[in-house]
């Protein structure tokens, strides 16, 4: 059962409602429309796996009075290697907000709920962002990793040099050792 909680919008008159949930607590229509409005966001560049990835975990979503879906995010659990240790992360995914309602503080609201499932399920939080979104975390207190990256594939370590380092939430790690995510279908951060 989904957490629900009225959102007074600051630029209009209208209540939005903030639900979390789990993806198997979502009917079949709200996972439709929440991939729709991936396509929409991010102008038809979200492929299937970027969409799978997002999947198992804790949904935030923001409908207005009538239904629609505004705004959506997900935490999925991941694990990273960081200095001989194994860490349970949660990882942002599927962040979108409809482009006829950004800029009015829906993507903060998603990233609160979200943040607080990170702080009471994990032990620190992780999300590779577009140069956009990058501001609006940034500006929540999430910092730009600086050591190196890669990934324990199926054959081994892969070392990302050219990655894009991501984000962390909550995060005390010594950049002198390499940070090494778990190895999926799709983009790896």
């Amino acid at each position: 059962m989904g957490v629900r909680t009225p959102l007074r919008s600051a630029y209009r008159r209208d209540v939005n409602t903030l639900r979390r949930a789990h993806t198997s607590d979502l009917s079949a229509a709200e996972l439709r429309d929440a991939r729709a409005l991936m396509d929409v966001a991010f102008d038809d560049d979200f492929s299937d796996h970027d969409w799978e990835h997002g999947l198992g975990g804790v949904h935030a979503l923001v409908h207005d009075e009538s239904g629609a879906l505004l705004a959506h995010g997900a935490v999925v659990q991941r694990r990273v290697l960081h200095d001989g240790r194994s860490l349970r992360i949660g990882y942002v995914e599927a962040v979108a907000v409809r482009p006829d309602r950004q800029r009015r503080g829906l993507g903060g609201q998603i990233m609160g709920a979200l943040e607080q499932v990170i702080d009471a399920a994990y032990e620190l939080g992780a999300l590779s962002a577009s140069d956009d979104g990058a501001r609006l975390y940034l500006s929540r207190g999430w910092q730009e990793w600086k050591g190196a990256v890669g990934t324990l594939g199926p054959t081994g370590v892969i070392h990302m040099p050219d990655e894009e380092p991501p984000l962390l939430w909550g995060a005390d790690l010594d950049p002198t050792h390499e940070l090494l995510i778990d190895w999926r279908d799709g983009d790896v951060y």
